[in-house]
């Protein structure tokens, strides 16, 4: 099966994580599909924040029966080059049969191609976890959702949320943060899942991103000091040593057990 991992980030972002010697989010999301698929995957990646040549020669979209758009640190509102050529893309494959799968970022772009609107959420900064993501009724009945609990938790990073969906979409979930968390529609062809949250995320990657980001997390209060911070990011980085940790720092199974954390990336594999 062809799959393309379309990249959210700048150069500047994805040379950051590499600097710091942990995985870009391309890569991470590359090694998850390898993981879950029962099937032979053929992964392209593109990076279209990059620059304006980020179709290689002979690289056909229309090749592609999944999609896979990751997250990023750019905010769409305010539509930078890098930002509109990837809502033009999106544009683009929403015009060809294939089915798309976005994360936190990837929802933003969908969303926004396909009609929405993204502002900053006056809520701030929702990081590290998402706290008791919630199923409505159409997310319980959704394939995206099959055997996953009703209310979950799960890694997040993000500023923004959806303001205005796009037509025809349904809100799949919600929390007291943000009340898109997921949602599904289609254009054309095209059958689209996306969710705000990180599914492919997993603890110690979010421990790596928690110590480049630590100034923020402190100023934004998603940590009230630096007991608080260094509890999660030595629980994450390693559960198995901390493992004392996960009582007091109110650990939902939904986040650290991989059969739970990657059921939506599981069941869009199964969809096709």
């Amino acid at each position: 099966m062809n799959i393309l991992i379309i990249d959210g980030n700048d150069k500047q972002s994805d040379e950051l994580y590499q600097s710091e010697n942990i995985n870009t989010q391309y890569e991470e999301y590359k090694n998850v599909l390898l993981f879950l698929s029962k099937k032979k995957l053929n992964i392209e990646i593109i990076h279209p924040a990059w620059n304006d040549n980020f179709i290689k020669q002979g690289l056909n979209l229309r090749d592609f029966e999944g999609i896979i758009w990751t997250g990023s640190a750019l905010n769409i509102y305010d539509m930078t080059p890098s930002i509109i050529r990837q809502i033009e893309l999106a544009k683009s494959l929403m015009q060809m049969k294939n089915k798309i799968f976005g994360s936190c970022w990837g929802l933003q772009i969908l969303s926004t191609a396909a009609g929405g609107v993204v502002r900053k959420n006056p809520k701030g900064l929702e990081a590290v976890v998402g706290k008791e993501i919630l199923l409505n009724h159409e997310g319980i009945d959704h394939p995206m959702y099959k055997d996953k609990p009703i209310t979950f938790d799960s890694f997040c990073w993000h500023y923004d949320e959806i303001e205005k969906l796009p037509e025809n979409s349904k809100v799949l979930a919600s929390n007291k943060f943000s009340k898109v968390q997921s949602l599904s529609f289609s254009r054309g062809e095209s059958d689209i899942w996306a969710v705000q949250y990180h599914p492919e995320f997993n603890p110690y990657w979010v421990s790596q991103l928690m110590k480049i980001r630590k100034k923020i997390l402190l100023e934004s209060i998603i940590f009230k000091n630096n007991e608080e911070f260094d509890q999660m990011f030595k629980y994450l980085s390693n559960i198995e040593v901390y493992k004392n940790f996960k009582s007091n720092l109110d650990i939902k199974d939904s986040l650290i057990d991989d059969n739970i954390r990657y059921i939506e990336i599981k069941n869009w594999l199964r969809s096709f």
